[in-house]
């Protein structure tokens, strides 16, 4: 593993090398952004919070370590980075602050071709092509490998837990069954399981071959995405959208190029998403060897009540599993009235409580 700050050059490491030129972020060399982990005061601050958003990048520069108890990766899912969802403050405190007050450090980081990550060579094109899409869940679980060995290095522990949300559970499942001896507990926010649909829903294509390698998401999209599981004639559960929404385009630099303004994004995590609901989850969760808790919001219809019932029952290895429904809630719940529910679900979940 190479020190902060020394380049693949320096240290003549022609494996990381590749990666670069490849395209996939070298992880575990990387930087904190905005010196605690982001500089826009709406997300993650700075001072004496003792989390790290670790960005995948080859510089190395400006890293620095605060150890606050147990370690805590975050795995973000498939259309934002970390900033926007652990580390982004609704109301002055985010999911990692609700961690330190619970006494854990907390780390996370950008996949490539998000946020403060390098993209892939297949993204400079302005328009969407067919073929493999880009970072599906073998590339992702090399990223995720990366971060953990450093942080492991740097805090010279034994174990990590891992709080994964959305499809960003599979690459984190798979993690977990290659590397059980390196997990200690791992939280799924409504993870993506298996199913055995024929018709997807949503338009998703039925196979994963006719997805393109990467695409365009909006603003609207995502709104529309975010509040489509509220029930008719109930009363908005999203906070601030408008900020997020801001700082969602200013994750990517080209975003004010394009006429709507929009965010590129790999179709790895989405091609991973129609393999699962075809019947192909890219891990075992049999092979699940550690605590596991599922926590869902009530709406939830990408992780429904029949998915969490499959999971826990399929991770037969797991020696402690747990389930949390959060009521008036949606696959969002991180940026939502009840996301204190699933603050206090996480905590107590990895406290062993």
């Amino acid at each position: 593993m190479r020190a902060p700050g020394r380049t693949a050059k320096e240290e003549g490491n022609e494996n990381d090398k590749e990666r670069i030129d490849r395209g996939i972020s070298p992880a575990c060399r990387n930087r904190c952004l905005g010196e605690s982990a982001g500089t826009r005061g709406d997300s993650a601050g700075r001072g004496e919070h003792k989390w790290r958003r670790v960005a995948a990048k080859p510089d190395g520069s400006g890293t620095e370590i605060r150890k606050c108890g147990s370690s805590v990766l975050y795995v973000h899912g498939f259309s934002f980075p970390s900033s926007l969802s652990v580390f982004w403050r609704l109301d002055g405190r985010s999911w990692a602050d609700a961690l330190n007050e619970a006494g854990f450090s907390v780390w996370g980081f950008d996949f490539a071709g998000y946020g403060g990550s390098e993209r892939y060579p297949e993204m400079e094109t302005a328009t969407q092509h067919l073929g493999p899409p880009i970072g599906g869940a073998q590339d992702a679980v090399e990223q995720i490998a990366r971060v953990v060995s450093y942080i492991l290095e740097q805090t010279k522990a034994p174990r990590i837990s891992i709080v994964a949300h959305s499809i960003g559970s599979i690459p984190a499942g798979l993690f977990a069954t290659q590397h059980p001896e390196l997990i200690d507990r791992i939280v799924f926010f409504g993870p993506a399981t298996q199913r055995n649909l024929e018709t997807l829903p949503g338009g998703l294509p039925s196979s994963s071959a006719a997805v393109p390698q990467w695409r365009f998401v909006t603003v609207k999209d995502q709104f529309d995405r975010f509040v489509q599981e509220v029930p008719k004639g109930h009363e908005p559960v999203l906070l601030d959208f408008q900020s997020w929404a801001q700082a969602y385009l200013a994750s990517d630099p080209t975003s004010s190029t394009r006429d709507p303004a929009s965010i590129k994004v790999p179709n790895g995590p989405l091609a991973g998403l129609i393999d699962a609901w075809t019947g192909k989850l890219a891990y075992d969760p049999a092979r699940i060897k550690s605590p596991l808790l599922v926590v869902r919001g009530e709406w939830d219809t990408l992780n429904t009540e029949l998915d969490a019932g499959w999971l826990l029952t399929t991770a037969t290895s797991s020696p402690e599993k747990k389930y949390v429904r959060v009521a008036e809630a949606t696959h969002l719940m991180l940026l939502e009235e009840n996301r204190n529910a699933l603050y206090r679900a996480t905590n107590e979940f990895l406290l062993g409580r």
